[in-house]
């Protein structure tokens, strides 16, 4: 299977959530009610993506492994 070009099989990469954590809250940020969340194969980018100019008192980012299977 090919998304957008890429090989998806058993080699690839592991996806990741991340989602981007209030510390005040300890609720995952919500962006006109919808949670913020990114999937990605290098889960250290996209958090730092997403704490990008935010202040790390206030915000973390949690990553979390997705459990994938494959099918043949």
């Amino acid at each position: 299977m090919t998304i957008q070009g890429q090989d998806i099989g058993a080699a690839s990469r592991p996806l990741y959530s991340v989602r981007l954590i209030d510390r005040r809250t300890g609720q995952v940020h919500r962006v006109n009610g919808a949670p913020l969340l990114a999937l990605s194969r290098e889960p250290q980018a996209a958090a730092a993506s997403l704490l990008e100019g935010r202040d790390p008192d206030l915000w973390e980012a949690r990553i979390e492994s997705l459990a994938t299977r494959t099918h043949r």
